[in-house]
């Protein structure tokens, strides 16, 4: 998700997505990922339940980061269930915002990215159709965001659309659409990343009429139209591109394709040859393959920053913002990686061909930080939302015992403090739940596809409350992890225990707690640093 002020693109480098298509897939599915990074942003489920409409009736657009209200859009007849990011027809859609060229906002627009996506959500049922909604809402009613990279999939397709506006008083806007092969994975992260593309393929391209002779006609691009680039034309690279933002997708592409580390020099912006818009990856990918990319700091590349003095003495991978500060007036940068501490909540949509669009698509969602999160299963056709992820249980200035945010925000931010002796006790919790939620999908899905073909309600039924069930689980595991690692770790300490309970001396009492203190190298520096200003003299 990205945090917009008005049309205007703030330089935050937020969210990233991951695509995978059928035959890259372990299972033959479909999958597509979101982290939904903002400092603003509330974690919560939306939902939209199916309804009808009067003829002639309208709808409110409000901008999804800011609530401003944009404008209003005639209403369809028919709208579809829409859980999170996916609707009851197994159509999913997230964004990454490349904001591009300031000037081609249109602060006259009624429909920004955020709206376009769930409005789209409720319209339509297939990748395609998606495209064409979209479209021809931003055509209709103009659009009022930055640049933006849309992936849409359903069970058989996935699509990464990329658009940007024509700027005031010229309603509108130009993209490209590219279907990514069904063997192949793709990604994007805030850094347009169409190229050329092909002129006569629509089966497989599909484009505005425009999309070159707009740009010509700014003066973004001159030669011969089979050699336009979209992302040179309105998203130029720049270092902040290639070392917050096309590195995230090099992180990805490396883990899979062994050829792709001859990219490493350009994720730093050392050099500026793009990488390729999909790859073939060098074996077919899982659900939780996807799950634990989300949760990549960039490990064991060049990238690591586990172990520099910015790491602190417990090795973390996080740095607080800003991205960028200086230092006798030069400046320098931390890394962005995938996983980030400000995410609101992340997902991978998994869509199912083979079985009915009610039992086929799963949206695996979790709240905060992807990488101290649960990616829980919940069911597009689901028609209640858990009480955990419920919109209105709490908000960024009120804070919610019941709500999944603010437990998982006050367990990361325990461990952020001691990340590399606490974050093993977050990942076992985090193991077995997600292990147990996948284990189960073979028998759920064999339930509920025997209650579709009995009466299909009876399938939304029991998905419903299955999900319902999981959510809050996963809540009150988190809850007593929290309450388990508050005591274990208090007061700079580590207090004894094994597998769980907390070992007492033995008369019953309380039992001396670990002094762990620092690591060796870490108070080695303080003297190299201080001297002999703490030294104990005899």
């Amino acid at each position: 998700m990205t945090f917009c002020l008005a049309w205007v693109f703030q330089a935050v480098y937020p969210c990233t997505n991951l695509l995978v298509g059928k035959k890259a897939s372990v299972d033959g599915s479909t999958m597509i990922t979101y982290s939904a990074d903002s400092y603003a942003l509330y974690g919560e489920l939306y939902h939209w339940p199916a309804a009808k409409y009067a003829k002639g009736e309208m709808l409110k657009v409000h901008e999804w980061d800011t609530n401003k209200y944009l404008g209003e859009i005639k209403q369809v007849e028919q709208t579809y269930n829409v859980v999170g990011n996916m609707n009851e027809h197994q159509l999913a859609i997230s964004e990454t915002t490349f904001g591009g060229r300031e000037e081609l906002a249109d602060p006259k627009g009624i429909i920004d990215y955020g709206s376009l996506i769930y409005i789209t959500l409720q319209r339509a049922k297939t990748a395609r159709e998606a495209i064409k909604v979209m479209t021809e809402l931003v055509t209709e009613y103009g659009y009022y965001s930055g640049g933006e990279s849309f992936s849409i999939a359903d069970p058989n397709e996935v699509w990464v659309m990329e658009m940007i506006g024509k700027g005031e008083g010229n309603k509108g806007a130009v993209w490209v659409a590219i279907r990514i092969p069904d063997d192949c994975v793709s990604a994007h992260a805030n850094q347009a990343r169409i190229q050329q593309f092909p002129l006569n393929d629509a089966e497989n391209c599909i484009y505005s009429k425009d999309v070159i002779s707009f740009a010509r006609s700014k003066g973004y691009f001159t030669g011969k139209d089979s050699d336009f680039s979209f992302a040179k034309a309105y998203n130029p690279l720049d270092f902040g591109g290639q070392r917050f933002c096309e590195a995230r997708v090099w992180s990805f592409f490396n883990r899979y394709n062994k050829d792709m580390a001859k990219f490493v020099t350009y994720a730093k912006g050392e050099t500026h040859e793009p990488m390729p818009l999909y790859i073939k990856a060098d074996r077919k990918l899982s659900l939780s393959d996807l799950q634990e990319m989300m949760r990549d700091h960039y490990e064991d590349t060049e990238l690591d920053w586990r172990y520099d003095i910015g790491a602190g003495p417990f090795e973390s991978p996080y740095r607080w913002a800003p991205l960028t500060w200086k230092v006798d007036s030069l400046e320098y940068c931390n890394e962005r990686p995938i996983a980030t501490q400000q995410t609101a909540f992340t997902f991978v949509a998994q869509m199912r061909s083979w079985l009915p669009a009610p039992v086929g698509g799963i949206l695996w969602f979790g709240v905060d930080d992807a990488a101290q999160s649960v990616f829980t299963p919940m069911f597009s056709a689901m028609t209640s939302i858990p009480e955990c992820f419920k919109v209105g249980n709490g908000d960024m200035y009120n804070f919610s015992w019941t709500s999944s945010f603010w437990i998982h925000n006050w367990v990361s931010n325990m461990v952020y403090a001691k990340y590399n002796y606490m974050h093993p006790d977050l990942k076992k919790v985090q193991k077995e739940l997600e292990d147990k939620f996948i284990a189960d999908q073979e028998a759920i899905a064999s339930q509920a596809l025997k209650l579709y073909n009995e009466r299909p309600e009876r399938a939304v039924e029991y998905l419903t409350q299955y999900s319902n069930e999981q959510a809050q689980l996963a809540f009150g595991e988190w809850k007593k992890l929290g309450e388990f690692m508050l005591i274990k770790y208090m007061d700079g300490v580590v207090r004894k225990e094994k597998d769980g309970k907390f070992i007492r001396n033995e008369h019953g009492g309380v039992s001396s707690p670990n002094r762990v203190g620092y690591p060796k190298e870490y108070y080695e520096r303080v003297v190299k640093e201080t001297g002999d200003k703490y030294k104990v003299l005899n």
